[in-house]
């Protein structure tokens, strides 16, 4: 359900806080709407590697 959720992309213009929505487009101005969930990993991340191969070592 978490990706699910997405921010209307002009809310700091437009709007005084971010809305929400589950549709495709923002319910109160039109302006289409983005995944509110940042990503959970950089893909060209250059230690990232390292940093899974610890958290295996930990586990």
């Amino acid at each position: 359900m978490k990706s699910h959720i997405r921010v209307c992309s002009a809310w700091r213009e437009v709007h005084d806080r971010p809305v929400y929505s589950l549709s495709e487009t923002c319910p109160d101005c039109g302006s289409e709407t983005e995944n509110s969930a940042p990503a959970p990993f950089d893909p060209n991340d250059p230690h990232g590697e390292y940093r899974r191969a610890l958290k295996r070592r930990h586990r």
